[in-house]
């Protein structure tokens, strides 16, 4: 992994794998992410706060740069103006619980998109690939189901055209059981996927959110996302009338 201070400008035209800079204050999960990341063919930078993440962004000129909504010295949102005021690089945003306002204020900043941290790799590769090919990531933008639409990269979800803000881990499962439409997904899955988290004694913890995301959405009938006794969750597509 490369964790330097400065370092020599890098021709992009020249460069033969993808870049992404991550800027966290948790130097562990970066040494994680980049042993993941560097298996797959991508080049890792760190940096443990803003200001170096700037110098590192500027000297290095990374395809992606992924920073933490813990960042510090230079906190996540005011670091994507700076970028942004010289820069279009992709900029994504690593968010937990509790984090839907600097997610809103970054997006609002010039953030792409906000992805879950800790991170995931089948998450961040495509988005890495696509930002040094020049191309589409393969993974669509904008998920619709019915009069449900959810965009992915603006972490905005519309019901019938009107925009309706969800917390962060209520939009990552609803673009979970979007992801897989028409399609009976566990508690265990959702634990794993949403969650990250194996503790299938903590599924309990899906009815909630289930419940408060209806609500948000709507389906006070449970038409939209049925319960599957005994299973988990189907999120049905539906039917237009005969």
């Amino acid at each position: 992994m490369i964790q330097p201070q400065t370092a020599p400008e890098v021709d992009g035209d020249t460069r033969t794998a993808p870049m992404l800079l991550v800027a966290d204050p948790d130097s562990a999960l970066i040494r994680e992410l980049a042993s993941a990341l560097e298996r797959e063919g991508v080049e890792v930078a760190g940096a443990p706060d803003g200001a170096q993440a700037l110098i590192q962004a500027g000297a290095l000129r990374p395809d992606v740069v992924l920073v933490s909504a813990t960042l510090t010295v230079i906190g996540a949102v005011d670091f994507v103006r700076a970028v942004r005021r010289s820069r279009t690089v992709p900029v994504l945003l690593g968010v937990g619980e509790g984090h839907a306002e600097q997610a809103v204020q970054a997006l609002a900043a010039g953030a792409t998109a906000c992805v879950a941290r800790p991170y995931r790799v089948p998450e961040l590769l495509p988005m890495v690939q696509a930002a040094f090919s020049g191309g589409d990531s393969g993974g669509r933008r904008l998920l619709t189901v019915g009069s449900v639409a959810l965009d992915v990269h603006a972490y905005q979800v519309r019901v019938s055209g009107k925009v309706v803000h969800l917390p962060l881990r209520e939009f990552e499962l609803l673009h979970y059981l979007m992801r897989n439409a028409d399609r009976t997904v566990t508690r265990e899955q959702i634990m794993r996927h949403v969650w990250n988290s194996a503790d299938s004694t903590s599924t309990n913890t899906i009815a909630v959110h289930v419940k408060r995301l209806r609500a948000r959405l709507g389906d006070h009938e449970d038409r939209l996302i049925q319960t599957v006794r005994g299973v988990g969750y189907r999120l049905v597509t539906p039917q237009p009338p005969e």
